[in-house]
């Protein structure tokens, strides 16, 4: 059985949907959840589910968790017994295999580096969104772990992105694009020129540059960038998801004849809803420290947070940091 460390206090309405979905995960993969956390809270939590295996459960105490407004490096030094911090460091001791938080990003990321440490040769850690396209999901990375970025770095996430498809989305040959203001090799500034030298003479699959229009068309199935560039790029792919579906649910219920139609079309909003909406996939796995952590959404539901802990199962039954350790190894490149 693979453990899982799930930051139990982390995420806007925790601990319920955290330890609701990461309960739920137990009942569909051999997995055993430790909950970390304020424990006679969480043991009230774990109460309202009585069917729940108990061997599968344990309940690690922590104070509490960071607060989504404090500078992470800061609060992290003030609250060494914060939940993130406590969980991350459960993993680390090899009592478990993973780490889930739906928390504080910033200290996700602080408390996993402390903990697990870099892999060897990668200058920085990148987080990795799965994000729909026309055809099969893709793979945006990174999306805020590492803000300022060498050409090295960027040519590390592409392989650690490509292992990602390979493992997570079950992509066989993943095609890698570089995301720049346009497809010429001479577009961009200077790092998306560099790491477009660096990714041509890589074992990756690279296909060549794609701009931003071009994301969500299916044309690559890794799309790598900077944290600053990817993280904007998914926030306003998640507010133009969010203003499309408002902006159809307004017009379809404007009049008797649309109110008609919406209900001939439920079928199709629901599918529509499902291939955009970020529960499907969980959360964003951080890649490049030496050990899995998965970071969800502030606003994870209990589906995203089953979910997030099954793809933290899936990882670790894969050896996913092993497989990382070598094809960085592979792939070589300027010292990071």
């Amino acid at each position: 059985m693979i453990w899982i460390a799930v930051d139990a206090m982390g995420g806007d309405d925790a601990p319920r949907p955290i330890v609701d979905g990461a309960l739920a995960a137990t009942r569909h993969f051999d997995v055993g959840i430790a909950l970390v956390g304020p424990a006679a809270r969480l043991a009230g939590e774990v109460a309202r589910h009585p069917g729940i295996d108990p061997s599968r459960i344990r309940l690690v105490e922590a104070d509490g968790a960071i607060a989504m407004a404090d500078r992470a490096v800061a609060a992290l030094r003030r609250h060494p017994a914060a939940s993130i911090k406590v969980a991350a460091d459960v993993v680390a001791r090899g009592e478990a295999a993973a780490l889930f938080s739906a928390g504080h990003t910033g200290a996700t990321v602080m408390a996993a580096h402390g903990a697990f440490g870099m892999l060897p040769g990668v200058g920085r850690p990148a987080l990795a969104a799965t994000i729909p396209t026309a055809g099969r999901a893709a793979v945006l990375l990174d999306v805020g772990a590492s803000v300022e970025c060498r050409p090295s770095h960027l040519l590390h996430f592409a392989v650690m992105g490509s292992i990602y498809a390979r493992v997570g989305l079950g992509v066989e040959a993943p095609r890698v694009a570089l995301l720049s203001i346009g497809e010429e090799a001479t577009k961009g500034n200077e790092l998306t020129r560099e790491a477009h030298r660096l990714l041509q003479d890589s074992p990756v699959r690279f296909i060549g540059n794609i701009e931003a229009r071009d994301v969500y068309r299916g044309a690559a199935d890794v799309i790598v960038c900077d944290g600053f560039t990817g993280n904007i790029a998914l926030k306003i792919s998640e507010g133009v998801v969010e203003m499309v579906e408002r902006q159809l649910g307004d017009e379809l219920s404007r009049t008797v004849t649309t109110r008609v139609g919406s209900l001939l079309t439920r079928r199709a909003m629901r599918h529509f809803r499902g291939r955009v909406d970020y529960s499907e996939y969980g959360g964003a796995p951080l890649l490049g420290v030496a050990g899995i952590a998965i970071v969800g959404h502030g606003r994870s539901s209990a589906r995203a947070v089953r979910n997030a802990v099954a793809m933290a199962y899936r990882f670790a039954a894969a050896r996913f940091i092993e497989r990382v350790e070598r094809d960085i190894a592979a792939a070589g490149g300027p010292p990071s």
